[in-house]
């Protein structure tokens, strides 16, 4: 099945990652991206064999008085890159078109935490997008995705049916209740 964005178009690249185990002496590496230049880089990378993860979700934008669904990446401007540093060309990620450089400590490049883009990887359904989780419960600290809210912490205080709960928000110092829909929220850290 071919991905599309919200326009129906066919989209160039998707989240899917190949989930085979990483080889001996693999790691998953963090790829700092230019501005917007993340299919860029997913695409130059796997253009040299490198295997890639660009995990993404949808978003809703607001532009000239309009809303529009896109697929936005989880992470923006940032990518991961399965390399062995013993094997691989790894240095030569850093001049990829799209790529602003490998995230590094000291000399050599740094390796996401172990299971991380592997439980990002399992958490990509249909349609190859990040799901945010469904097993939020009444109490629970929640980090808004999408809309006018997004990025903001709150708390949710209740489920209005089976697609909308209420989430409690502290706003120009008053505690607002806002209505979303449960796929814009995300469990916060």
């Amino acid at each position: 099945m071919a991905d599309q964005d919200a326009a129906g178009a066919p989209a160039a690249h998707t989240c899917e990652v190949d989930l085979a185990p990483l080889a001996a002496g693999e790691r998953w590496y963090v790829v700092h991206a230019l501005p917007h230049g993340e299919e860029r880089a997913q695409a130059r990378l796997g253009a040299q064999g490198f295997r890639t993860f660009l995990p993404r979700y949808l978003k809703t934008v607001r532009h000239a008085r309009r809303l529009r669904t896109v697929r936005a990446p989880f992470f923006p401007r940032y990518l991961f890159v399965a390399l062995d540093l013993t094997r691989d060309r790894w240095r030569c990620v850093n001049s990829t078109g799209g790529v602003a450089s490998l995230v590094m400590g000291d000399a050599f490049p740094l390796a996401a935490p172990p299971g991380v883009v592997e439980g990002l990887a399992a958490a990509c359904g249909a349609g190859a997008l990040v799901e945010p989780d469904h097993g939020l419960a009444v109490g629970d600290r929640v980090r808004m995705l999408g809309g006018p809210f997004a990025g903001l912490v709150g708390e949710m205080v209740r489920l209005d049916g089976p697609r909308r709960v209420q989430v409690l928000l502290a706003l120009m110092g008053a505690a607002v209740a806002v209505s979303v829909e449960r796929d814009a929220l995300v469990r916060a850290a």
